[in-house]
């Protein structure tokens, strides 16, 4: 039967397990609101931080002016090139959704694509033949096509909640540069109270894959766009701003922005002189294969993790969280294969410390 001082310790033990239990949910039902700015924030930070570091130690150790200074670039990119480009994009879709409605919606003309060097004349042919099928199509599908644009147009609405909610988490981002080393130690002693003696390291794990994701994802992909809509505004292509935005998303969620250069090449060959085409052609095409050489060389930089499991994570983070996905993703992933590979290290260890106990008993 327990004992009276027992049952005291089971009931005191309950009763403090449950205060904790209760002032965690409250915790949890007052973040809820903020969890998305606040894990933008905090992945921000991480990727940001060796940029802080660098730009603070440049200023004679002023963190504050280095935190103020990155909020401020990083509110400038959000609210100047990215929002002008999701307006044009708005914009487009707009004037192509009245066109559509007013019944001013043509398929291009197939003399146009006669110009295209070797296979012009085919693909003119071939466009003739069924480019009255597709007119009768397009004129058929309107009403839904109308329906299907006017949905997609108001979710493109909700860009410019994202775009102010992205500032916001600028915002924080810059607030949580002066904190950050206290808050990294007290995540690395959390860690290791659960995964311990491993946990720091895999907090320091968790922070090298997000700064690689960064790179290797957001990084390339930005750089692709960017020297994408560099050439488009130079060569005088129309709606740069929106084939770059796209081409970002497309580079982003590991597409490549292969499906929006490609048309934008055969278009440079319908519209400008054989001379341009040939410089245009020549200037985009490394722009449109160079991830494949940088990004396997920022994401495994640094990290012992296998090349494919980090893949695996920004994959499979995307497809099941969105954007944010492909931080939590391959952090998920490493930190599980981290812990499989030590767990399977341990055992290991271990039979080899009773092997040579066991071999005399066995002889």
């Amino acid at each position: 039967m327990p004992s009276p001082t027992r049952d005291a310790q089971v009931i005191d033990t309950a009763i403090r397990l449950l205060v904790l239990g209760g002032f965690g949910l409250i915790a949890l039902h007052l973040m809820a609101p903020l969890f998305g700015l606040m894990l933008w924030a905090v992945i921000l930070a991480v990727a940001v931080y060796p940029v802080h570091a660098w730009l603070a130690k440049r200023l004679g150790g002023r963190e504050t002016l280095s935190a103020v200074l990155l909020t401020l670039a990083g509110l400038a990119i959000t609210l100047g090139p990215v929002a002008v480009m999701a307006a044009q994009v708005i914009e487009a879709g707009t004037r192509a959704m009245t066109a559509l409605q007013e019944g001013h919606l043509r398929l291009p003309d197939p003399a146009m694509i006669e110009r295209i060097p070797l296979v012009g004349m085919r693909l003119a042919e071939a466009w003739r033949t069924i480019g009255g099928t597709l007119q009768a199509l397009v004129a058929q599908m309107g009403p839904v096509l109308l329906a299907t644009g006017r949905l997609v147009l108001a979710k493109a609405a909700g860009v410019g909640i994202a775009l102010a909610m992205l500032s916001v988490s600028v915002v924080i981002m810059g607030l949580l540069f002066r904190p950050g080393p206290a808050l990294v130690a007290q995540a690395r002693r959390f860690a290791n109270r659960i995964f311990a003696p491993h946990g720091a390291g895999f907090v320091d794990l968790a922070g090298a894959t997000v700064r690689n994701v960064s790179r290797g994802v957001i990084g390339v992909a930005a750089i692709q766009a960017l020297a994408a809509g560099i050439i488009m505004v130079v060569f005088g292509v129309p709606l740069a701003g929106p084939l770059t935005l796209a081409a970002l998303f497309l580079g982003i969620i590991q597409i490549g922005p292969g499906p929006v250069l490609i048309p934008v090449i055969i278009w440079a060959w319908l519209q400008m002189g054989t001379v341009l085409a040939i410089l245009f052609t020549v200037v985009m095409l490394p722009v449109m294969v160079v991830d494949n050489v940088l990004r396997p060389l920022l994401m495994a930089r640094g990290l012992k993790t296998p090349m494919l499991v980090i893949l695996v994570g920004v994959l499979g983070g995307m497809l099941a969280y969105g954007l944010v996905g492909l931080f939590i993703g391959p952090v998920i992933l490493a930190v599980f294969y981290e812990l499989v590979t030590a767990w399977v290290a341990a055992g290991e260890t271990a039979e080899a410390r009773e092997a040579p106990a066991e071999a005399p008993g066995d002889a």
